[in-house]
């Protein structure tokens, strides 16, 4: 046998999609509202400085 036909297969993601799969305890908000909220706080930044 060759020292190819001996070598260790590449490592797989499975270990990442376990960890984020799990389920963690805090507040959950959806991303949408994430979003939202990050526009709209911009958006009222921005309004302040023009209006300033």
């Amino acid at each position: 046998m060759s020292k190819k036909d001996n070598a260790p297969m590449p490592a797989s993601s499975a270990g990442l999609l376990t960890f984020f799969n799990e389920e963690t305890q805090g507040v959950k908000i959806r991303p949408e509202i994430v979003v939202i909220g990050s526009i709209s706080l911009i958006a009222v930044s921005i309004v302040i400085n023009i209006f300033k």
